[in-house]
């Protein structure tokens, strides 16, 4: 089609002479959007986007607005076919529903790691697995020496975990003052966490079973393990059955969120193709798309080359592994949306400043900020040092033990994962539930800035070892 052509169909061409074609917005709005894309693609981002939110999420509810908070909050939500009704509140969607997807990403996560990244050499993945089980067990014994019996001793695992998005975004604002292997070692460790966390929801924070959902879900799971070993790369089998997994959980008791990671390890993880056969093949379609190319002919008439292009499509899939493409078809998703969302529905807390020592010697919240912020510290310090000494396992290139103190403290960051299965723990009782999220953030909070402050000392003082 010619320039003439176009003209007389009321198109008018913006492009080269080389054959790129612009429409008359296209490259103001790429000027527009491309430094946002950047900003939001950065490690800080999705740690600055959940500080925002937990902090709108505290003003509200201390805000003439609470009681639309508290209202939208609870507010049921559910499908109803025939006689059938599946009813919860806007609360249990998010944490059973849309947390699913966040596990999801963490499973394809440590997938991943355990191939091909930081977990797949013992003797690289040795020291953070190592300084992972003691920040879990340390804090855990804590809370539970505080709480050994009675109702609050449910909430032993609150202060286990670590939110790695907090604490990448924390390690960032270090900067290049410390090592760049710490940033590895920090992801391993709160992978692992992870890993261990989504065991210990799943055995220990189960409600009463329902047998006949449960084997629903095992038959579903034995799907995807079928899809996966027959070669399925579809996003949309996995897409439905994963769904299902997820549906029959929920009614199984077993916490559903978790059906994310047990989906996230069904994604294969190899490509059809190596490199070379995918170049040779793309090479071939290539010449095959030139040969059918014809002068002065839009490709929308071009029926030869609608094929390749379909092809080339077709072989792109199968040349990259599904589970990198998932990973990176939600990880932005997730961090900027289900996230943020789960801070705003989870971290409004009506503040009771009459007695602030009340609620901070609370059992609960001792517990809570004892163990992150002297457990975690504690754990991960003491386990890390001990394989060390020993001579079993080394620290992180050019790091020593006064870095992996700092990284000690800012793993007492728990906020989503503590948070989550503070409501695991007691979403029955909304008092102690409130008490155990201001333990959370408080907690929290001083981790992060002790964490940042003792790295920027070390850093300042020179210290290596």
């Amino acid at each position: 089609m010619t320039e003439g052509t176009q003209k007389k169909q009321g198109r008018k061409v913006r492009g080269k002479k080389d054959g790129t074609f612009f429409y008359p917005w296209e490259r103001t709005f790429e000027r527009l959007v491309t430094p946002f894309e950047k900003f939001i693609e950065r490690e800080t981002t999705s740690g600055l986007v959940l500080i925002s939110f937990t902090v709108l999420a505290i003003v509200i509810a201390n805000s003439p607005l609470k009681d639309l908070y508290t209202h939208l909050v609870h507010l049921p939500m559910g499908v109803r076919i025939g006689q059938w009704t599946l009813e919860h509140s806007a609360l249990h969607w998010i944490n059973e529903g849309l947390m699913a997807l966040f596990f999801f990403v963490v499973g394809l996560e440590i997938k991943r790691q355990i191939l091909v990244g930081e977990l797949s050499d013992l003797r690289s993945a040795g020291l953070p697995i190592a300084a992972a089980f003691g920040g879990m067990i340390i804090p855990a014994l804590i809370y539970y020496g505080i709480n050994p019996a009675g109702d609050y001793a449910i909430g032993w695992a609150i202060p286990m975990t670590t939110d790695i998005a907090f604490c990448i975004g924390a390690l960032v604002l270090v900067g290049r003052r410390v090592p760049g292997s710490l940033m590895v070692f920090m992801v391993s460790l709160a992978i692992v966490d992870d890993l261990t966390a989504v065991a210990v929801i799943a055995i220990f924070y189960t409600s009463s079973i329902q047998y006949w959902a449960l084997g629903t879900a095992a038959l579903s799971l034995l799907t995807l393990v079928a899809f996966n070993m027959a070669g399925v790369r579809r996003n949309v089998p996995y897409v439905i059955m994963g769904g299902l997994l997820w549906l029959f959980m929920l009614f199984s008791g077993v916490d559903a969120a978790v059906s994310g990671a047990v989906v996230a390890f069904c994604i294969p993880a190899r490509a059809r193709y190596n490199p070379s056969v995918f170049s040779d093949r793309l090479h071939r379609l290539a010449t095959e798309i030139s040969d059918a190319d014809r002068e002065e002919q839009s490709i929308l008439h071009n029926l030869e080359q609608q094929t390749v292009l379909r092809s080339i499509d077709s072989e792109c899939r199968l040349a990259e592994p599904p589970l990198q493409r998932m990973l990176d078809s939600l990880h932005l998703p997730v961090a900027l949306i289900v996230i943020p969302l789960f801070a705003l529905a989870n971290a409004g807390i009506a503040l009771d400043f009459s007695s602030p020592l009340a609620l901070v010697t609370h059992p609960v919240s001792l517990g809570i900020v004892c163990g992150l912020v002297v457990g975690k510290p504690v754990g991960i310090t003491l386990f890390s040092w001990i394989c060390i000494r020993l001579g079993i396992l080394s620290p992180p290139r050019g790091a020593g033990m006064r870095h992996i103190i700092g990284v000690s403290m800012l793993g007492g960051i728990g906020f989503t994962m503590s948070i989550f299965i503070a409501e695991l723990s007691f979403g029955a009782r909304p008092e102690t539930l409130v008490v155990a999220k201001t333990g959370i953030i408080l907690a929290s909070l001083i981790a992060g800035i002790l964490g940042v402050a003792w790295l920027l000392w070390v850093s300042r003082s020179g210290q290596q070892g």
